[in-house]
This record gives structure tokens, sequence and C-alpha cells, in this order.
């Protein structure tokens, strides 16, 4: 997603308990630089989507700056992009990565993966699948047969529609998927290049409002709901040469996350700057899920869904692929 919206395409109890990291906040600014890797700088590339609200909290409340952190932030349309630059060392850490394509990428030996922070999950109606509302589309099972466009194939988005659809009794095979980019989803809609978009927000509800789009299936529904879709995700390399800067930027996120998650009006504030949204839009578009810890058994739901889609070719092991600091 994200995305997932997003490629979104997230791109995680643990020693990582939020309670425990943020007791860490109240240290004196100035002791949390002290010792950190190539001056805790520290480039991340984003996509404008809900999942990273977050990292603009963290920015705005200069969460990164109590932590020591000079954060530069690169804008992508699709996570998968920045998974190049992610490798050689350009970006070190990717926000609103979908966990789909990065887990495959794992699996392929692409990428040696690192999960710093959860990012969102799932709730009802913040991606769905929206057709024109003169489309004769108007139930899942229509979807059969039908073009619905997708961020990134073979990912988050389409993992959990797939496992949506098999529970109302539609074939997802008989579904065409088609890639196209979350900003560009409604104008390829209109003109007819599609059936149908699965959108996330803050696009699903421009859609909406804009061009009276209207919903065929919630992307959030069961057997999916609350379905971890994203997180900020680093390679093993970085967090091994510069594990200082992972943990501080991982408080940092943590700290935000909860934020987050417990004031929306955080949320509508960043939103305009980088997902490009009218101020108007953004108090009535849907959130995902803002986890305030980072959950073994949580991420181990998007394994078992897509080994049993046969997306995997053997199943990692998430305790592994998640960043614990050092002690």
């Amino acid at each position: 997603m994200r995305s997932l919206r997003r490629l979104t395409a997230s791109v995680v109890g643990l020693a990582l308990a939020g309670s425990s990291l943020a007791a860490c906040g109240g240290d004196d600014k100035s002791d949390k630089g002290k010792g950190l890797e190539h001056g805790g700088k520290i480039t991340v590339a984003a996509l404008p989507l809900v999942d990273g609200a977050a990292l603009y909290i963290a920015q705005n409340k200069k969460l990164f700056e109590a932590e020591g952190l000079k954060v530069t932030v690169k804008p992508v349309q699709q996570s998968i992009q920045a998974l190049p630059a992610l490798k050689n060392g350009q970006v070190d850490v990717i926000a609103g990565a979908n966990y789909v394509s990065f887990l495959q990428a794992n699996d392929q030996g692409a990428l040696h993966l690192k999960i710093l922070n959860e990012g969102a999950t799932l709730t009802s109606n913040m991606m769905n699948v929206v057709v024109k509302a003169n489309s004769p589309i108007k139930e899942p099972k229509d979807l059969e047969g039908k073009t619905v466009a997708v961020n990134i194939p073979n990912n988050i988005q389409s993992l959990t529609l797939d496992a949506i659809l098999r529970a109302k009794n539609v074939d997802p095979t008989k579904v065409k998927y088609v890639q196209i980019a979350f900003p560009k989803m409604s104008q390829a809609l209109d003109k007819g290049d599609v059936d149908a978009a699965h959108m996330v927000e803050p696009f699903l509800s421009d859609a909406q409002k804009k061009s009276g789009d209207r919903v065929v299936v919630d992307g959030g529904s069961e057997p999916v709901k609350d379905m971890p879709i994203s997180g900020y995700v680093t390679t093993q390399e970085f967090a091994s040469k510069s594990p200082k800067v992972a943990a501080a930027f991982q408080r940092a996120i943590l700290k935000a996350q909860a934020i987050a998650a417990g004031d929306r009006k955080q949320v509508e504030q960043v939103l305009p700057g980088y997902a490009h949204i009218p101020a108007q839009v953004a108090p009535v578009i849907t959130l995902p899920g803002y986890p305030t810890s980072n959950n073994e058994t949580r991420l181990q739901r998007v394994v078992d869904l897509m080994t049993a889609a046969k997306l995997l070719k053997q199943k990692p092991d998430i305790k592994s692929l998640l960043f614990t600091p050092q002690s």
C-alpha cells in the first residue's frame, strides 16, 4: 500500500514496549545526540499516505531533534521505487513501506530487511474499492472479469482484497489488477482505463468528494480487519552499522505513533502539508490504526496470509526481522 497506499505501496510484545521507550523521552536532549553514528543524519523516503503521519508529527514536535537526529525526507510515490536507493544506501529508511513487497524482497535475497517500526493497520473504509457512480458494478461479485487499479501488483492491496473476496464467495483469480500510482487512480477511473480502483486515504475521500465515486468493497473488513499494512523499514546493514541512530529513530517514531493514535487532530494538521490534500478534507478521511508498539504476533498475520497465497518461498522469522535496540 500507501500506498497503500500504497508501491504504496507497514514497511512492526517485544522488548520494545511503547511505555518503556516513552520513558526514555525525558532525558536531556543534549545527551540524546551524543555518540550517534554519522552525526545523527538519516534520510527517509516517504509516501504521501496517511500511513506515514507519524513521520511528520515527529518533525513538527521536534521529536527527532530531541533524539539528536537530523532527518531529511524524500517524497516517493511508491515505496518499492525507493528499494534500490535503500539497498545502496542513498536512503536509510522507507516510511509507509508495504510489508508484502519488502518481505518478498527479503525472501528473494534482494534486500536484508529490518523493520524499525510498525506504521499502520487496516481499519474499516480506509482502503476501499471504488467505482464511478454510474458503474454497472454493484457488488463484489461483479468485480469478476473486471480491471482493478492497485498501487503495486502482488502487494498488500491485492493480498488483502483477495482474502476479502474469497470470504464473499468471489473468485479473485478472475479479477485483473492493473498497476497505477495512488495519485493517478482517480483520473484513470474517470477516463475508463480501469473498471474500479483500490484507493487508500487520503485519495479515497478526495475521489468520493470530487467525483462521487461509489464504494463496492470495504478494504478493511473481515478477515483482514486490523491487519498490519505498512511500516518503517531499513536494512540489516544499516541497523548493524548505525544501531544508535536506528534506536533513536525508533524511539521518536513510537512517540509520534502514540500521538497519532491518541489525537486525531495532530494527524489532520500534518496531512495537508505532505499528502497535498485540502485542509477541509483532512477531518473527514478515515484513518488507519497507528500501532504504539512493535508486535511480532500482529505481523505474523501478514506472513501467514502471504504464505497461504504462495507469495513467499519460506516463512521468515519475524522476531529476527524486527529491530531491537542494543541494551
